[in-house]
C-alpha cells in the first residue's frame, strides 16, 4: 500500500503542476493541444474539445503541449493567433510561471494544513519505537523515559549528541561496527529510575552512531497567523538551502553526495506511508513539492526557468531572440538537468545499497 499511496502523492504533484500550465494557458487564450500525466507512448488518451488528455508509459514527470511553443513549428494560420510565441511577453510568463507557483501553493497548503490542525511537532524524552535488531532491542522498552545519558541530561537533541561521542574500536565508517564503550543511560520504567548499558551501533545512512530507538512527539497548536508565518518561514529556508546547494555542486563533493534524485524522494515518501506517519509523509511531499518549483525556476532550458529568462531577454531586447540562440542554449541546460539526474540517482542507488533513507 505504501507504493499506492507514494506513487500517487507524486502522479499529484506532477499533475498539479501542469495543471497550472494548462488553466493559464487557457485563461490567456493559448491553444493547448495536449494535457498529458508522464511521458510518452500515450497508454490512454481521449479528446475533449481542442484539447487531448492522456496517460503516458513512462512514469518521470508530465506536460501540457500548447500551440507554437517550437519557434520553428509549422502552425495553421487559423490558429497561429492563439500560438505561444504569438502572443505578448507577459502572457508567457504567466503560463510558464504558473506551474512553479501552483507547486509553491501547494507546499504552503500542506504545512499550513499541518501546521494549523496538528500543530508543531516536538520530541519527547519517552522512547517510542525500537529498530529491529538494534542494540536497543531488549534493553530499552517503549514507554522508557530518557532522562540522561552518561550523565548528560537535556533535550532528545542533546542525548543524541551525548551517544554520538561513542566511538568504534575499529573504522568509524563501517555499518554496525560496535563503540569500544557502553553508554550509561539513565531510564525511567514504571516509576523507577534505572541505569542500563548499551554499546551504540554505527549507522552509514545516518552518518552516527546509533542506539537504535526513536524518540516519541507530541505537538504543540499554532495559532492561525503563526501557522501561516511558520510555514512561509520553512518554505524560505528550503528554498536558501536549494539554492545553496545547487551551486555548490559544481566545486564540492560534499554537496554533489547530499543530492537526492526522484528515486531517494519517492522512496523517503514511500517509508514514511509505510510507517504509518502520515505527517511526515505529507511534510516530505511538501518539502519536494517546493523543491520542484524551485528547481523548475533555474534558467536553463528545457526548465520553466529557461523559458521565463528568455521571455525577459526578449522584452530587454525589444524584439524576439533568435530560434538558433535558444536551441544552443537548450543543449546546455539539457546537458545541466542529466547531470543533476544522474548525480542524484547514482546517490540514491548508493543509499538503497547502503540500507535506506533513514526516514525512522
Amino acid at each position: 500500500m505504501s507504493w499506492i499511496l507514494a506513487f500517487v502523492g507524486f502522479a499529484l504533484l506532477i499533475i498539479l503542476h501542469e495543471l497550472g500550465h494548462f488553466l493559464a494557458a487557457k485563461a490567456v487564450g493559448m491553444r493547448v493541444e495536449r494535457f498529458a500525466l508522464f511521458f510518452p507512448p500515450l497508454l490512454w488518451k481521449v479528446k475533449r474539445g481542442e484539447t487531448e488528455y492522456g496517460i503516458g508509459a513512462i512514469p518521470l514527470g508530465g506536460y501540457v503541449k500548447i500551440t507554437g511553443m517550437n519557434p520553428a513549428e509549422v502552425i495553421p494560420p487559423e490558429h497561429e493567433h492563439r500560438a505561444y510565441y504569438r502572443q505578448p511577453v507577459w502572457k508567457r510568463l504567466v503560463v510558464i510561471g504558473a506551474g512553479p507557483l501552483m507547486n509553491v501553493i501547494v507546499a504552503f497548503v500542506i504545512l499550513f494544513v499541518l501546521f494549523a490542525a496538528k500543530g508543531d511537532p516536538v520530541s519527547t524524552n519517552k522512547v517510542a519505537d525500537l529498530a529491529p535488531k538494534s542494540a536497543a532491542v531488549g534493553v530499552l522498552q517503549q514507554g522508557d523515559k530518557l532522562v540522561a545519558v552518561d550523565g548528560v541530561k537535556g533535550s532528545p537533541d542533546d542525548l543524541r549528541t551525548a551517544i554520538g561521542k561513542h566511538t568504534c574500536a575499529g573504522k568509524a565508517t563501517v555499518e554496525g561496527c560496535v563503540a569500544a564503550t557502553s553508554a550509561t543511560l539513565t531510564v525511567i520504567r514504571g516509576g523507577r529510575t534505572q541505569q542500563l548499558e548499551i554499546k551504540p551501533r554505527y549507522s552509514k545512512v545516518n552518518k552516527r552512531m546509533l542506539i537504535g530507538f526513536t524518540f516519541g512527539g507530541t505537538y504543540q497548536r499554532v495559532p492561525i497567523g503563526e501557522s501561516a508565518d511558520r510555514s512561509a518561514d520553512y518554505m524560505w529556508f528550503v528554498t536558501r538551502s536549494t539554492v545553496d546547494t545547487v551551486g555548490k555542486l559544481f566545486y564540492d563533493s560534499k554537496a554533489r553526495k547530499q543530492l537526492s534524485g526522484v528515486v531517494g524522494s519517492y522512496e523517503t515518501t514511500r517509508q514514511s506511508f509505510a510507517a504509518d506517519d502520515l505527517d511526515l509523509a505529507l511534510r516530505i511531499l511538501a518539502l519536494i513539492s517546493l523543491s520542484l518549483a524551485i528547481v523548475n525556476l533555474f534558467p536553463f532550458l528545457p526548465l520553466d526557468g529557461g523559458h521565463i529568462f528568455w521571455a525577459l531577454a526578449e522584452k530587454v531586447r525589444g524584439r524576439p531572440i533568435p530560434f538558433r540562440i535558444m536551441e544552443q542554449a537548450s543543449y546546455v541546460g539539457f546537458v545541466l538537468v542529466l547531470m543533476l539526474f544522474a548525480v542524484g540517482l547514482t546517490n540514491d542507488i548508493g543509499r538503497l545499497q547502503d540500507g535506506g533513507f533513514g526516514v525512522k
